[in-house]
């Protein structure tokens, strides 16, 4: 097995990938609207995925936060809201705040598990500042850490609940960056005391099973390379300060906040300490390139995935009534 997360071209595999992939074993697979069609279609791709893995607890990963960002949606999927609508009841109603968002993770994750989906990179624990990039800020849970860090909580609980796994992001923290990474490297320039801000949540939620890295350079722990590339950052900050001990993934690295070829990102982020690479856009030249770049997974990141995935099973609950408790308790932050 090799460490890496990829994705896929189309709603199907083609031969040129399922030969690939069975060669190299890749640790997972992310989906995208590229690869998503109607329930029938995302189950017959996620089983043809677990078959050529012969793992029935195979990681296959999808970015279904609510709002923007999700993947699947209407009109054969309902929306769901995005990280402020849940900010926004706590503020006036924290626990019904908590108790919405449980319902609405457990409701989001047993529709990725009826289509066979295993992962949801979600909940964001990035908190929000008045500057942040709009990229994150449209997404956020709030402005404080212990809200932030509650409501994350009640995400992954949902979850869970629903046998999918959740992935805490962007460790140590996206809320300071003022330009998206999906384009430009973000350099925040804030020192130890403000950044102890940013770690609160990821240090609440140090439990989870899985956490996604952030690429961004923090001048007051690396001055020279993105947190994702950055063995001070994941040894001294992820792992030590925060004691994040899950499986640690790297945001997506064709983003552009990374330099490089492909191979040389993947395989600098593994040397860097992160577990698994996570390469997101199918295009078999880079794939290739990676494949030959990175080693064997390690032992250690091998058992966080395992560990991760032990949890992973059928999904309990009634979709609707979640739905419904969630939409009444959300109605009150519309209330006088």
């Amino acid at each position: 097995m090799i460490p890496v997360i990829f994705g896929l071209s189309g709603p199907v595999l083609t031969p040129d990938e399922r030969a690939f992939f069975a060669s190299v074993e890749p640790a997972g697979y992310i989906l995208f609207k590229r690869n998503i069609v109607d329930r029938a279609q995302v189950r017959a791709l996620t089983d043809s995925l677990r078959e050529l893995a012969g793992r029935d607890d195979l990681a296959i990963l999808i970015d279904q936060e609510g709002g923007r960002v999700a993947r699947m949606g209407p009109p054969e999927w309902p929306a769901f809201p995005a990280g402020p609508v849940f900010a926004k009841l706590y503020d006036k109603a924290p626990m019904s705040a908590i108790q919405a968002m449980r319902a609405n993770g457990q409701a989001l994750g047993l529709m990725l598990c009826e289509v066979g989906i295993t992962v949801d990179c979600a909940p964001l624990l990035d908190v929000a500042q008045a500057d942040t990039t709009e990229a994150i800020a449209c997404r956020a849970y709030g402005t404080e850490p212990m809200q932030v860090a509650a409501l994350g909580r009640a995400m992954l609980e949902g979850l869970a609940a629903a046998g999918v796994v959740g992935v805490v992001k962007h460790m140590p923290g996206h809320g300071r960056a003022l330009v998206d990474s999906h384009h430009l490297l973000p350099t925040v320039t804030a020192d130890e005391a403000a950044l102890a801000v940013d770690l609160e949540p990821f240090i609440t939620l140090s439990d989870a099973p899985m956490g996604m890295t952030s690429h961004i350079v923090f001048e007051a722990w690396d001055a020279e390379r993105p947190a994702t590339l950055s063995p001070t950052v994941i040894d001294r900050i992820i792992r030590g300060r925060i004691g994040f001990d899950g499986l640690l993934m790297t945001d997506d690295i064709d983003m552009k906040a990374l330099s490089g070829t492909a191979g040389e990102k993947a395989a600098g982020a593994l040397a860097a300490g992160c577990d698994l690479v996570l390469d997101c856009w199918a295009r078999m030249d880079e794939m290739v390139e990676i494949a030959g770049r990175v080693p064997p997974i390690t032992e250690a990141a091998r058992a966080r995935l395992d560990r991760a995935m032990a949890s992973v099973g059928a999904g309990e609950g009634d979709f609707a009534e979640l739905i419904a408790r969630r939409d009444a308790l959300l109605a009150l932050a519309a209330s006088e």
